[in-house]
């Protein structure tokens, strides 16, 4: 038996009291204290219509400089959706300038790997890409140079919908006492994280046969590219028309089982930024209950953004 005199034993009661404490402290819920506040959090990952957003850093380049001076163009890369990009999966392509005059620029760069937004981190992932070249040549007699820059960039992304829907294998034969809920369509303004989201969900009960409308809407402001589209030279790549609108999709539920959808393909053709999926479930069991459908968007987008800059021949 080990036997501590009186000091060493309040000492160990001191250590043990603060080494739980700071356990206790490490066991925190992110971003929230309890569950009220996590499910906030949570609400705001999976909202938004925004994904890869890329900007000129001030003066870089500046709007003007002398034919003797470096170009060198400083872009901020940010992720404002919740979706992870890889390296792979984000591409960058400037154009819109005479390699003749500005020259040794490396056109296509990645833009990733940037994560999205998680309950650490609200305001998503960050990067930054520099384009740059040591030799600007004007041609002679050419007093000024004032080319705009086309920044053009494309990326895989993913969004998913979760929405919470009533099913009701009996709709039309219990009273609406005996309901745990009733099925009724689901508005869903305001994205899910990502460029492409679902905007409303309208929900029908035919028997125990549940029927699915699902409104998909691009509200990124860019153009959507189907998911196998090439990308990696998006800024000056001929896409054709399969490569345009093209949204591929998938539609699950638990406590049903999938009888069809529509476009049969699995790849919904947008239409002035909106397309329609049409799913149908038979439903399994005798009474109304709640359950998340599951709904997977896979896309690529491609967005752009300009900017003027003049070249100044040196006196």
């Amino acid at each position: 038996m080990i036997v501590m005199d009186g000091f060493s034993y309040r000492t160990a009661i001191v250590l043990l009291l603060i080494s739980t404490l700071f356990l206790s402290s490490c066991s925190v819920i992110p971003q929230g204290e309890d569950a009220d506040s996590t499910a906030n959090v949570l609400s705001q990952v999976q909202s938004g219509t925004q994904g890869i957003d890329v900007d000129f850093v001030n003066d870089y380049p500046p709007y003007t400089m002398y034919d003797v001076s470096d170009f060198v163009m400083l872009l901020e890369v940010e992720n404002k959706g919740a979706y992870d990009v890889g390296a792979t999966e984000c591409y960058l392509q400037v154009t819109g300038f005479d390699p003749n005059i500005i020259m040794g620029v490396d056109y296509v760069q990645s833009c990733g790997p940037v994560d999205g937004k998680n309950v650490y981190n609200l305001d998503g992932g960050w990067n930054q890409v520099e384009y740059s070249s040591s030799s600007i040549s004007l041609p002679y007699g050419t007093l000024e140079y004032s080319p705009s820059l086309n920044l053009v960039w494309c990326y895989d992304y993913q969004t998913w919908a979760n929405p919470s829907i009533c099913v009701d294998p009996l709709f039309y034969q219990i009273t609406s006492e005996q309901k745990a809920c009733t099925p009724q369509d689901v508005s869903m303004g305001g994205g899910q994280g990502g460029p492409v989201s679902v905007s409303y969900l309208g929900v029908d009960m035919i028997g125990d046969t549940a029927v699915f409308e699902i409104s998909v809407h691009n509200g990124g402001g860019g153009r959507v590219l189907s998911p196998y589209a090439d990308i990696s030279n998006c800024g000056e790549s001929n896409l054709d028309y399969d490569d345009l609108d093209r949204v591929s999709y998938s539609v699950e539920m638990t406590g049903g089982s999938l009888v069809s959808c529509t476009p049969s393909d699995g790849i919904l053709r947008l239409s002035n930024d909106v397309g329609k999926i049409v799913c149908t479930f038979n439903i399994i069991g005798t009474t109304a209950y709640e359950t998340p459908l599951i709904i997977t968007l896979d896309y690529k987008y491609m967005d752009s953004t300009q900017k003027s800059v003049q070249v100044i021949a040196t006196p």
